[in-house]
């Protein structure tokens, strides 16, 4: 038995190429993040971004301070900043 991904990364199973359209439809944001400086930062920044609505994966680079969101949609650049200042560290812009 084969994966039933397809080549183009979307799932055969699903319904009428569903998850090719989803992938389509996102774009990836990054973020440069001051103050992160370990597995808990990481951790901390991934729980509170990733909670937002519309995000569908968030990456932490703690080493190069730099966050990636991928989102269903434009990014609410407001509201993920307020979601790392919640968790203790300061979103100091795109990178």
């Amino acid at each position: 038995m084969g994966s039933c991904c397809t080549p183009d990364r979307g799932c055969s199973t699903g319904a009428n190429g569903t998850a090719t359209v989803a992938v389509a439809d996102t774009l990836t944001t990054v973020y440069a993040v001051s103050g992160m400086s370990c597995g808990h930062c990481e951790a901390a920044v991934t729980d509170a971004v990733g909670a937002l609505p519309g995000v569908v994966s968030v990456d932490v680079d703690v080493a190069g301070g730099l966050v990636t969101v991928t989102t269903g949609g434009a990014p609410d650049d407001a509201a993920i900043a307020a979601a790392v200042d919640d968790a203790g560290y300061e979103l100091t812009g795109r990178a």
